[in-house]
């Protein structure tokens, strides 16, 4: 059965050490924890807190950017090197990104299907590194450019890895304006962990909300929400996820408004029974 994990970038309201969260997320309920963005001897820090607290750290998420990069040969040894603060958390999982685009005004007439060979390359490099490391590496939809699930799913055709596949973000797809139920169906075959983000929508032909919304990609207005309070329907796409076989860790992610304790514990709470439903 699916478990519900938390990430780390949920708590980034609170402004804590990254080692005081894996007692912190016990406390919540949650079955384990995910960490963004750190250093080697941190990483080995909080890999012994984790086996003190027993609460298993399952997924490591970094930034890249295979076209922005100096070149995809660097881009590939840095990630490299992040593969190894994933080993050193003892995760099994690492999800890294793919691309915002071209940045020059002299590839704007470029689009994803140019970008593939270079993206595929990369992504390929890194998973046959990780793989000696028995870490499987993944891209999630996210960054706008690579979001939509048939991106997603033809970069994930490309690198033609077996130890390289799908985070699926649930909400994320509505950044990219694309049905979650219908996108996540896109992608379960290809899963191989799971992010539960929740968003309020409004349409792009009304006045912008304020505070605390952005813009979609083809600009409708987005807040990030409580898991099982916005628009995103959550168990629809928990239930494509099961149906394709996924029965790992689906770990909320949440960056709303409201104060990240009480939206995780409520989160967490409606997750929980979700799954228990499917």
């Amino acid at each position: 059965m699916m478990q519900v994990s938390v990430s780390s970038y949920s708590f980034s309201k609170l402004n804590k050490e990254p080692v005081e969260l894996i007692e912190l997320a016990k406390e919540l309920g949650f079955a384990a924890i995910e960490y963004i963005d750190v250093d080697y001897d941190t990483a080995c820090a909080l890999r012994e807190e984790s086996e003190r607290v027993e609460l298993p750290i399952i997924c490591y998420t970094v930034g890249a950017d295979f076209l922005q990069a100096e070149s995809v040969e660097a881009e590939v040894q840095r990630l490299c090197e992040q593969v190894d603060i994933a080993e050193a958390l003892g995760v099994s999982v690492m999800r890294h990104d793919g691309t915002r685009g071209f940045a020059s005004p002299q590839n704007n007439h470029m689009g994803f299907a140019q970008a593939l060979t270079p993206l595929a390359r990369g992504c390929r490099q890194v998973t046959e590194y990780a793989a000696t490391k028995g870490i499987t590496t993944t891209i999630e939809n996210h960054g706008f450019f690579c979001q939509d699930s048939a991106r997603v799913a033809s970069l994930i055709g490309a690198v033609g890895h077996s130890n390289f596949g799908a985070l699926v973000d649930i909400g994320n797809f509505c950044c990219a304006d694309e049905d979650p139920a219908k996108a996540t169906g896109n992608l379960a075959a290809m899963a191989k962990h799971v992010h539960a983000k929740d968003f309020h929508i409004k349409p792009g032909s009304g006045q912008h909300p304020g505070e605390g919304w952005f813009e979609s990609r083809g600009g409708n207005y987005l807040r990030g929400a409580i898991v099982g309070h916005g628009n995103v329907p959550v168990g629809q796409c928990l239930g494509n996820l099961k149906r394709a076989g996924y029965d790992g860790y689906v770990s909320i992610e949440f960056e709303g408004m409201e104060d990240c304790l009480m939206a995780l514990r409520i989160g967490r709470e409606s997750l929980q029974k979700i799954i228990n439903s499917l």
